[in-house]
């Protein structure tokens, strides 16, 4: 297995499907039948100028077929160091619960070691199944609260 760091300009298709297979499923069963929605929300995630997307592959064939796994965030200079937030990750649907999630985070940890970028920060809801995968990684629970308002 693999990790590559992917770009927007030469990745945007793969990410876009990747994505769209995954979340449009079980758990999540998101409803992104908008195209037009989800273009802008990949370019939102992968087309910033900080932006950071990774994929895991099979093998050194990058495509959507040997594609195991995808995280689109962010790089954040704060004063106790260099994070990366996290906006996106998601491992393919038929291959949840046997451990790729966490070769993929290992694999992701190393690249960002070797980046200088020491903190790896997201948000997940607590009734989603994301939330026991990250606790039992070693993600941990912080003071601050996710704030929103919606009108």
């Amino acid at each position: 297995m693999i990790i590559k760091e992917l770009d927007l300009e030469m990745y945007k298709k793969l990410m876009t499907d990747f994505f769209y297979n995954v979340f449009t499923k079980e758990p999540w069963n998101d409803d992104w039948s908008d195209t037009d929605q989800l273009s802008a929300y990949i370019e939102d995630l992968a087309g910033k100028c900080n932006s950071l997307s990774f994929g895991f592959f099979e093998n050194d064939d990058i495509s959507e077929k040997t594609m195991l796994a995808l995280s689109m965030g962010s790089v954040k200079h704060w004063y106790r160091g260099t994070e990366y937030l996290i906006d996106e990750l998601c491992v393919r649907t038929d291959i949840q619960g046997k451990g790729i999630g966490t070769l993929f985070l290992d694999a992701m940890e190393k690249e960002l070691i070797n980046k200088n970028i020491r903190k790896i920060f997201l948000l997940t809801d607590r009734d989603a199944p994301a939330f026991e995968f990250y606790k039992k990684r070693g993600f941990i629970l912080e003071d601050m609260v996710a704030l929103h308002k919606s009108f």
